[in-house]
């Protein structure tokens, strides 16, 4: 866009010899002011508008470019044409200073943004005795990079305990959900030493922060998520769902969803639940891999409107350790809805590698 005034002025120079003396095409010059202005500031664009009149002068009387006289630079055709280049050269002055203005705004927007993303969703710890994480995460709206998706990974004596969740709904509500949720959990995870009485102390700090919101929609506000918690050296990962997408195992030869088909009601509507929260517990050895993640994964669609099929690509993908796989799931997501997703996208993933790190 930078270097669209310059190839303006070429072609016009290409053309203005092959055309009749009574078919000046040098008068298209008025509009190069305002192709100035869609890439650069008002100070270029009133030195550009400078130049156009200027230029349109040489080529109303230079017999070179199309065998016109001197005569040719003082017809009120020109004149006119000298008025109206300076006049659109000052309406792209003013559209210039508005476009940088509102560049810089959106910058400031976006790294307010950045801020906030990093304060929501902080990186999860890479190394934690023999487990390695990694995290992913994908807007929806290349101008609003947080929203209703949120994860964590909390070291704690009990084991390293995980979050992977999603708000209902959008914008800052959702944002505010889910800051409040990430807060409770960070503290809970130490505090609970059962999952199943995290998950119930999650549950408890969600109605609370509805009811305070109040409204009419109260019970619409909930969080589908999942609780897993892995003990140091126990083999073993543990898991209660609240109406989120099941977990994935991942193992070389095997995939499977970690589904028990006893998954709990979403936070905030854990009144429809008539017994304490379910905890499935599942082998998790060496080189077992764990991937939480949220709908935005499962359903990404293609242009023929297919939902992506995660089981398939974790099966080609067995053997990949947690960053590879998240960047492999990332770039194939974004070539498979064709750059476009339609949802939020966070992704956690968690293996326990065969011998635990060195000290030091």
């Amino acid at each position: 866009m930078r270097w669209l005034p310059v190839l303006f002025v070429a072609g016009l120079l290409a053309l203005e010899p092959v055309t009749p003396v009574d078919w000046p095409v040098s008068f298209v010059l008025i509009a190069l002011p305002l192709v100035a202005a869609f890439a650069h500031g008002p100070l270029v664009v009133g030195g550009t508008t400078v130049f156009a009149i200027l230029f349109l002068g040489v080529l109303a009387g230079t017999p070179c470019c199309a065998g016109r006289s001197v005569g040719y630079l003082w017809d009120r055709h020109y004149v006119a044409a000298y008025v109206c280049t300076a006049l659109v050269g000052a309406l792209g002055a003013v559209l210039a200073a508005h476009r940088t203005r509102r560049e810089r705004t959106l910058a400031d927007v976006r790294f307010v943004a950045d801020i906030a993303q990093r304060v929501l969703l902080r990186p999860v710890p890479h190394r934690v005795g023999d487990l390695v994480m990694e995290s992913l995460y994908l807007s929806a709206a290349a101008e609003a990079r947080i929203g209703g998706d949120l994860y964590e990974a909390v070291p704690t004596a009990h084991g390293v305990r995980l979050i992977i969740g999603d708000v209902r709904g959008k914008g800052l509500l959702a944002v505010e959900t889910a800051a409040s949720l990430l807060g409770a959990f960070r503290e809970a995870a130490h505090d609970e030493p059962d999952l199943a009485a995290l998950a119930a102390r999650l549950e408890t700090s969600m109605t609370r922060r509805a009811r305070q919101l109040g409204g009419s929609e109260t019970e619409e506000r909930f969080v589908t998520a999942v609780f897993a918690e892995i003990p140091p050296g126990g083999g073993v990962v543990r898991v209660v769902n609240c109406g989120h997408p099941p977990p994935m195992l991942v193992r070389p030869g095997e995939v499977r969803e970690l589904d028990s088909g006893r998954s709990a009601p979403p936070l905030n509507l854990g009144v429809l639940l008539g017994e304490p929260y379910h905890v499935d517990t599942y082998p998790f050895g060496p080189g077992d891999l764990i991937l939480l993640y949220t709908d935005g994964v499962t359903e990404a669609r293609d242009a023929s409107g297919a939902f992506y099929p995660l089981m398939a690509r974790l099966r080609a993908w067995d053997t990949l350790p947690p960053h590879d796989l998240l960047e492999r799931l990332h770039q194939d997501l974004l070539e498979y809805a064709s750059d476009r997703p339609q949802d939020d996208t966070a992704a956690l993933a968690v293996c326990r590698t065969a011998t635990r790190p060195a000290a030091g």
